[in-house]
């Protein structure tokens, strides 16, 4: 017997329709029973690749008696926090203002009217069955209580909505921009926080910071600093060592619960694996470091093998869980290793080798076995022959264990995110077959999630079980990575097309996610669902919000194209979060490296006809503030009155004389990058 969420595209939703719990997905149906039958809303909010949300599964939802409780006294609602981010923001913010903290699974209480009044996160089932009788008598005996809290919470959830620009408090004054100062001051921030024994920012558990890895990185560049190096070159050595990079397959796990960059939370996300493929890249580009390169190719090739669709698209993520020997579900099991088993994989002459490369003791280092790393020889990665031998048959044998749990639903904004990296990288590393699968994957995108013409068609969520379906309507970030990803594989490709699509994609963001009153696209579109509130997605947390991507990808698009409204909407961007973002600059990294770009200055470079030896050049070196252009022509001042065969260097289509070679274009090209911003 199979509940609703048998009907659902999600994996994670569908991993539920056996509970004995009556699970509702959100929608309308859910809060028609519970006004009806003035029930409140047990909502339950939590992601496949999850542990913890696997582990309140089975103690809970799969138990009869809490099941038998929980249909009894509430109406349930089950949500993959993955397809409906917009959900999970409102109610997560309510979670943290109650109880300090958040996470997942996260657990909230709502009025049958989908405003929250108590909540919380993991809850085994004694606890879960005491809070549900006490969440019951208060909703029964002190409605007041409720209400009060509830009329606080509502406050708190609408600030970001309520955000505004500077702009609008000025007469007849130039409106000002996030810049130089707020960079210096996430600078400092960051030096502050820099653990320098072990890399990365603050104590454990340690999350890889990717944005503000990329922002320190852009700001070297402009000014080469030892104290900046050191926290670059610490930082990402010492990640790409510890345990959360796996050292067989490639990839990183989402985080390291120690300081040391040992122990991972052995998930693998896809957004992951796009913002650290794309640092090592920029890294390993821009200082000539070999290691890092590796790391991104590595990275890259992992989401190849294991996270692609044979259409093109991306699967989301990969369980921390797997079932061992005995039948049990075990975080990281598919991943650790006894000395034993990494002697029985290996012929003799590989034993001492791998056992010494891998670190690997009797001992162990994680519960009696060991999580391979190079922790004692941080940033030694590159690997001899024989080293490269043992991993080739460790992870052959590995693959022969019971894998972890596939979450193989395609969404829009991680998709978008790993097709900007694989763009860039597969231009810069001169990996054709890495073109061949950014290619495939925006065909996808456009085929399958943006198939039909209007306003809100773009969606968020893509499944194949039988027939494929695309359903949840995209949010402003999903259009905003769309923007972003497509550029990018223009200036990788030369093909025109892409950037047709991203102009048309960028329309309906602007059309129809934008705040006409106080600048920033909200979260959701004018003519969607109305939630509870309607929130703006404004910090950069684990991935880059809706509305740093958007300013980002709106600059380098009035770059490629000339429309320089396109430029203005991300001004307002920058004007709008200025305040909230020199209140906290480490919290708002892309933002940051968005605002370098507008204080930089972008410089267009086009090269005309047929000039592969100049289009190599120009993928030779990471150029964080040139947008370029090659190839197929489209209707931007970029192109107009050029002569083929010729390189353009421009800064807002004021150019210098056109390079004929490369001698001339490298010159061209350093005098524009290094000509002072305004």
């Amino acid at each position: 017997m199979t509940n609703r969420l048998s009907q659902e595209i999600s994996p994670y939703l569908r991993q539920h329709r056996d509970n004995p719990v009556d699970w509702f997905p959100w929608g309308a149906e859910a809060f028609a029973l519970a006004q009806a039958t003035g029930k409140p809303i047990l909502l339950s909010v939590g992601y496949s690749a999850c542990h913890w949300c696997h582990v309140m599964a089975h103690e809970c939802f799969e138990d009869a008696e809490t099941a038998s409780l929980m249909n009894q006294l509430f109406v349930n609602i089950k949500v993959d926090r993955e397809e409906r981010p917009d959900v999970d923001a409102i109610y997560m913010d309510a979670v943290q203002a109650m109880t300090g903290r958040g996470g997942w699974p996260m657990t909230v209480f709502l009025t049958p009217d989908a405003k929250p009044f108590y909540g919380g996160t993991y809850f085994p089932k004694p606890t879960f069955i005491q809070l549900m009788n006490a969440i019951t008598d208060a909703w029964l005996n002190r409605r007041d209580d409720i209400e009060n809290n509830i009329a606080a919470l509502m406050e708190s959830l609408s600030r970001t909505s309520r955000i505004t620009s500077n702009a609008n408090n000025k007469v007849d004054a130039e409106p000002e921009l996030i810049g130089p100062q707020h960079l210096n001051a996430a600078v400092e921030q960051m030096h502050q926080s820099f653990d320098a024994e072990w890399g990365g920012f603050g104590s454990a558990p340690k999350f890889p910071s990717t944005m503000n890895l990329d922002l320190l990185l852009r700001i070297y560049l402009d000014n080469p600093n030892p104290e900046l190096l050191l926290i670059l070159t610490t930082s990402l050595d010492a990640m790409a060592s510890g345990g959360m990079y796996d050292h067989l397959g490639g990839g990183f796990a989402r985080y390291s619960v120690d300081a040391q960059w040992l122990v991972p939370h052995f998930e693998k996300m896809l957004y992951d694996q796009a913002l650290l493929a794309r640092v090592y890249l920029h890294a390993g580009v821009a200082l000539n470091q070999p290691r890092w390169l590796q790391i991104a190719s590595e990275t890259i090739d992992y989401v190849l093998r294991d996270l692609c669709h044979p259409d093109g698209g991306f699967f989301c993520a990969q369980d921390a869980d797997s079932v061992d020997e005995q039948g049990h579900s075990v975080e990281g099991h598919f991943y650790v290793w006894s000395k034993q088993q990494v002697l029985d994989a290996l012929p003799k002459d590989l034993h001492e080798v791998a056992l010494e490369w891998y670190e690997v003791t009797e001992a162990g280092n994680f519960d009696g076995a060991n999580i391979l790393s190079r922790l004692h020889h941080r940033g030694d990665l590159l690997r001899s022959p024989q080293v490269e031998r043992a991993r080739e048959l460790l992870l052959q044998t590995r693959n022969t264990r019971s894998w972890p749990g596939l979450d193989d639903k395609v969404l829009t904004e991680w998709n978008g995110m790993m097709l900007a990296t694989l763009a860039e990288a597969a231009a810069l590393l001169k990996r054709p077959d890495w073109l061949a699968a950014a290619v495939k994957n925006g065909e996808f995108l456009i085929n399958q999630l943006c198939a039909e013409s209007g306003s809100t068609t773009i969606k968020r969520s893509w499944h194949q079980d039988g027939d494929p379906q695309a359903q949840h309507a995209a949010l402003a970030v999903d259009l905003a990575q769309l923007v972003d990803g497509l550029t990018r594989l223009a200036e990788a490709t030369g093909q025109a097309s892409w950037i047709t699509h991203a102009k048309t994609i960028a329309d309906k963001l602007l059309s129809n996610y934008w705040d006409t009153e106080n600048g920033g696209v909200f979260t959701t579109p004018h003519d969607g669902e109305q939630l509870i509130v309607r929130q703006k997605d404004v910090m950069d947390n684990a991935t880059p919000s809706a509305n740093s991507t958007a300013a980002f990808a709106l600059y380098r698009l009035a770059g490629l194209t000339g429309e320089e409204r396109f430029a203005h909407h991300a001004d307002q961007i920058s004007q709008l979060l200025l305040n909230i973002a020199a209140s906290a600059p480490t919290a708002f990294g892309n933002l940051l490296s968005a605002a370098h770009l507008r204080h930089r200055g972008v410089v267009e470079i086009v090269i005309t006809g047929n000039r592969p030896d100049l289009v190599t050049q120009l993928h030779s070196q990471w150029l964080p503030t040139v947008v370029s252009a090659w190839g197929e022509r489209y209707d931007s001042p970029i192109w107009h009155d050029r002569k083929d065969d010729l390189a353009y260097v421009c800064r807002q289509y004021a150019c210098m004389a056109p390079a004929h070679d490369a001698k001339t274009f490298d010159q061209a090209l350093r005098i524009a990058l290094q000509s002072t911003p305004g």
